[in-house]
């Protein structure tokens, strides 16, 4: 069903405390999201560099590393039907990386000074992605997507650091948060044809910025923090469900 389950007032319980999986280092870790072969992918932006990682006993353990060779802000895979492999949002625009590991450069959609950020699927598989500036000067960004016949549309702009996206269990509602203006947004959205309605500001923390987030099946959002050290559990109407305070300052995804 895509009803949601409903949402309750009590503390979300978490099994322990946050604790480290893996001592792997990157400049700038962020898109972490489980394949669907139970592998971790996540990426080190400034670095241009995508991980594949299996969570085993000892922890989170690296089987793959591609080197990109520009920054890479986060990746989705792309039905077998259409060739498999993963569709990145890297570099100034949109690339591919095949199963064979060949990367071919798709399209660039932003100027030489501005880089591509977070990025995610909508339920009927369009590819949004958020640009930044790379000095991070206001209205520098935007938000695109890429629907599934290859067509690229500006549907969010201008965005300072655009950022996590994510969407309610109904597909009816976009989150999507801007770090460089510290808000996380709603906005009405037309599943059928990826179509954005009335947005407004949804949550604006008091401390850190709304950077990653995902939305569960409650339809609750969880968001990172990004300079609070913690992750936040929301309700759609923005009300702070539970706090888990993590060992780090900057979480990300």
């Amino acid at each position: 069903s895509d009803e949601p389950h409903p949402i309750s007032d009590e503390p979300y319980p978490i099994s322990d405390e946050p604790h480290p999986i893996s001592d792997e280092v990157a400049e700038l870790g962020e898109g972490a999201r489980w394949s669907d072969r139970g592998e971790l992918l996540w990426v080190d932006i400034m670095a241009g560099v995508l991980r594949r990682a299996v969570e085993d006993g000892a922890g989170l353990r690296t089987v793959d590393l591609v080197e990109i060779g520009e920054p890479l802000g986060a990746v989705a895979p792309v039905h077998p039907d259409s060739g498999g492999g993963l569709l990145l949002a890297a570099g100034r625009g949109l690339r591919h990386l095949a199963p064979d590991g060949t990367i071919t450069a798709l399209l660039d959609t932003e100027p030489p000074d501005v880089r591509m950020n977070d990025a995610a699927c909508d339920p009927g598989g369009r590819f949004w992605t958020g640009s930044m500036a790379y000095d991070q000067r206001d209205g520098g960004g935007r938000v695109l997507r890429c629907d599934p016949d290859g067509t690229v549309r500006e549907v969010i702009a201008p965005a300072t650091i655009a950022n996590g996206l994510g969407w309610s269990p109904d597909g009816r509602t976009l989150y999507y948060a801007d770090s460089g203006l510290g808000v996380l947004s709603a906005y009405a959205f037309d599943p059928a044809t990826g179509a954005l309605g009335p947005g407004e500001v949804l949550i604006r923390p008091e401390n850190g910025v709304p950077d990653g987030l995902t939305v569960d099946d409650e339809g609750a959002l969880w968001v990172a923090l990004n300079g609070a050290g913690e992750v936040r559990r929301y309700a759609p109407d923005g009300r702070t469900l539970t706090v888990v305070r993590l060992p780090v300052s900057q979480p990300t995804s």
